[in-house]
This record gives structure tokens, sequence and C-alpha cells, in this order.
């Protein structure tokens, strides 16, 4: 999957997907909140916000050995992990709100 055939409702699955995983590793929810500075009662309500999904991706790709066990647990190449955070609003810096 390339950023150009990555949609948005797919890298939001895939976010999804990802936020999921953070919550079934405690490990990985205690350094995700401690990172994001969102407390666990309140991921529900940031998830709405503008740019929290491309947070969630970027938290998973920052650190190679998440992003392999996240790849590995969603059967997703890690590529396209990069590809779905990148087609996120606020994923990366060329991304256009207009789209």
């Amino acid at each position: 999957m390339t950023r150009e055939t990555t949609t948005r409702g797919d890298a939001e699955a895939m976010a999804i997907s990802a936020l999921g995983f953070i919550a079934s590793e405690p490990e990985l929810l205690s350094r995700f909140l401690a990172i994001t500075g969102i407390e666990a009662s309140a991921i529900r309500r940031a998830a709405s916000e503008p740019g929290f999904l491309a947070g969630v991706m970027q938290f998973i790709v920052a650190h190679e050995p998440t992003l392999l066990r996240f790849a590995e647990a969603s059967g997703t190449p890690p590529g396209a992990v990069l590809a779905a955070q990148r087609a996120l609003p606020q994923g990366d810096d060329s991304y256009e709100a207009s789209t």
C-alpha cells in the first residue's frame, strides 16, 4: 500500500486498530499516555480531536520495535503503516486540510 493508494478511511481504520493494539499492551499504553499527556479516561474524547489518529500512528512509527510488533500483529507491512500515517490529517507536513 502506497500513499497514493491509502485512503483516509483506510488510514483511519488502521489508526483505530493501532489504538487497540496500544491499549492491549500495558507497557505501550503507559508510554503512550505519558508521551501524549492524555489520561486513559479521556482517550475516547481525544479520539474525536483533529490529528489524534495521526498522533496514534506517529507513536507507532516513532519506535521501530513498536512499528514492527504492530505490523506483525496486524499483518500489515511496515511501509503500509507509514503510508497510513501520512494519509491522515496532520500525519505529515504536506497534508492539506482541504482534501
